[in-house]
């Protein structure tokens, strides 16, 4: 579930992402949760695979993330799984992340979400879809040092 890298406990990563896209650059964001929002992401319940960052009015959004809501508290005080959230960036890396996504055609996904400090963040690629053969070379490329790496342990 969440593993510990000097002070960074990570909760949930997208693996999928860098199969299918090719990410250029990670930015680190914030993120508003609710209260039930944030003791479901302590118990791990959380599935980046379909997310995705959109900007509108000045503002950066991750939409179709689910979060499941939190069992120990009646359906009344929970949240919607699959609601909108608020990303905590500056206004420069804003305004960057707008022109990078319309003038080059890129799109904005979550990476991974992981504890900092005690605050929960969520690092976003700017990622270009990749095509089959892409995929296909990337699968090959892993392939082939999983064997380099069997034949130097062997020898």
């Amino acid at each position: 579930m969440a593993e510990k890298k000097g002070g960074i406990k990570i909760i949930s990563d997208n693996r999928q992402a860098r199969y299918l896209y090719e990410i250029f650059d990670t930015y680190e964001a914030g993120i508003e949760l609710l209260g039930t929002e944030v003791k479901s992401i302590r118990e791990g319940k959380l599935n980046l695979r379909d997310g995705y960052v959109l900007v509108r009015n000045g503002q950066a959004w991750l939409t179709n993330v689910h979060i499941s809501p939190y069992t120990r508290v009646s359906e009344y005080f929970n949240h919607e799984p699959r609601r909108s959230r608020r990303l905590l960036l500056h206004k420069q890396e804003i305004n960057k992340l707008i022109g990078q996504v319309e003038q080059k055609g890129l799109t904005l996904i979550p990476l991974k979400m992981y504890f900092k400090n005690g605050w929960i963040k969520v690092s976003i690629g700017l990622a270009k879809g990749k095509k089959l053969h892409d995929k296909r070379e990337t699968a090959k490329r892993r392939d082939d040092q999983r064997d380099m790496a069997r034949a130097i342990k062997r020898y």
